[in-house]
C-alpha cells in the first residue's frame, strides 16, 4: 500500500494566516518525512460562491504549486488531484506536466477528470456539455505530444510540430482518471495507469454529477470490474487511489481516532484491490497540519508500508 497526502483546500482561503512563517515548501517536507508517498493539490481556479458556500473550496494552481513542493522535497510524488481536463487545451496542460515532471526529476502523477462544476466551465468558456468527449480526445492528444508525434484528431490535429522536454518518464507521467462513472472507469481502462474513484452519499452524488459510492463491498465490485477489463485488454492492473470512509473523521479534527479506524479497516481495502490511500486533513494551521500528518504517518503509513 501507498499513501497520498491531499494539501488542505480550506487553507486556501487563508493562507498567509493559515502558514504563519512557514510556506508549501514545508508543507511537502511535512508528509515527506512522515513517510507519504506523494502529495497532491486539487484544482478550481474560478469556482463559483454558491458552490464554495456550500462546502466548496479555493485551490492553488497545481502546477505553480506542485513545482515549488517539488523544488524543496526529493523522494515524494507529485499528483495533481485532480486536473480538470476541459479547462486547458490537452497541448498546453501536456507542456505544463511535462515540464512539472522534468524539474521534479520525473516525480509527476498526473491526476485528471472531466469535472462537474458548470458554472466554472461556463466562467472559464470550456465546453460543458463537450468534457467527455473532450477527454477522450485530450488523452492520446497529450500522449502524442510527450512521444514527438504526430496526431491526426479531429479536435487537437497536430502535423509537424515538436514539444520539448519531453516529461522524464518513459511514455510520460502516469494517468490516474477521476471519477465513478463508467465513461470514467473506461477512460482509466483504455487510456490510464490509475483510477480514481470517490467515495460520496448519493447526496453529494448529485453535485458530483457521479455515481455513488458508499460502501467498501462497492468499490471491490468496481475495482474488479476495471481489473478484469484491463487484464482483457492485456494491460497490467491499474493502480486504484481512494481516499478511505473512515477518513470522513477528519471533518471534525480527530485525527487518532481516524487513524485507527483506517488501521482497522486496512484489510478490506487491501482486498477490494485499492493500492494507494489517500487523507486530506482538516488542520487550521500549518503547526496543526505538523501533528495530524505526524499521527498519520506514524500509526498509518508506517505499518503499511
Amino acid at each position: 500500500m501507498k499513501f497520498a497526502l491531499l494539501f488542505p483546500m480550506r487553507a486556501v482561503k487563508r493562507y498567509h494566516l493559515w502558514m504563519g512563517d512557514g510556506d508549501l515548501g514545508d508543507a511537502a517536507r511535512i508528509a515527506e518525512d512522515a513517510g507519504f508517498d506523494a502529495i497532491g493539490m486539487s484544482e478550481h481556479p474560478y469556482p463559483d460562491d454558491a458552490w464554495l458556500g456550500n462546502g466548496g473550496h479555493h485551490a492553488l494552481d497545481p502546477f505553480v504549486s506542485l513545482a515549488y513542493m517539488a523544488a524543496q522535497t526529493s523522494r515524494i510524488r507529485m499528483l495533481t488531484y485532480v486536473m480538470v481536463s476541459s479547462y486547458r487545451h490537452p497541448y498546453m496542460a501536456a507542456k505544463a506536466a511535462a515540464s512539472l515532471d522534468v524539474l521534479s526529476k520525473g516525480r509527476l502523477t498526473l491526476g485528471i477528470a472531466a469535472g462537474y462544476l458548470e458554472d466554472e466551465f461556463a466562467v472559464l468558456g470550456a465546453d460543458y456539455a463537450a468534457r467527455g468527449r473532450l477527454l477522450d480526445a485530450a488523452l492520446p492528444a497529450m500522449r502524442s505530444a510527450w512521444a514527438g508525434t504526430d496526431h491526426d484528431s479531429e479536435q487537437f490535429p497536430a502535423h509537424g510540430n515538436t514539444m520539448l522536454p519531453a516529461p522524464v518518464q518513459p511514455d510520460g507521467p502516469p494517468i490516474w482518471i477521476g471519477g465513478n462513472s463508467g465513461p470514467a472507469r473506461r477512460r482509466a481502462v483504455e487510456h490510464g495507469q490509475g483510477w480514481i474513484p470517490m467515495g460520496q452519499s448519493a447526496a453529494t452524488a448529485k453535485i458530483t454529477k457521479s455515481p455513488p459510492l458508499e460502501t467498501i463491498e462497492e468499490l471491490a465490485d468496481l475495482i474488479s470490474g476495471v481489473q478484469k477489463r484491463r487484464a482483457e485488454l492485456g494491460k497490467p492492473p491499474l493502480d486504484v487511489a481512494f481516499t478511505p470512509f473512515e477518513a470522513e473523521m477528519l471533518r471534525t479534527h480527530d485525527v487518532e481516532t481516524c487513524a485507527d479506524a483506517v488501521v482497522e479497516a486496512m484489510p478490506a481495502y487491501i482486498e477490494a484491490g485499492v493500492t494507494w490511500i489517500g487523507f486530506e486533513p482538516s488542520s487550521r494551521t500549518l503547526e496543526s497540519y505538523r501533528h495530524d500528518v505526524g499521527v498519520l504517518g506514524e500509526r498509518v503509513v508506517s505499518r503499511f508500508r
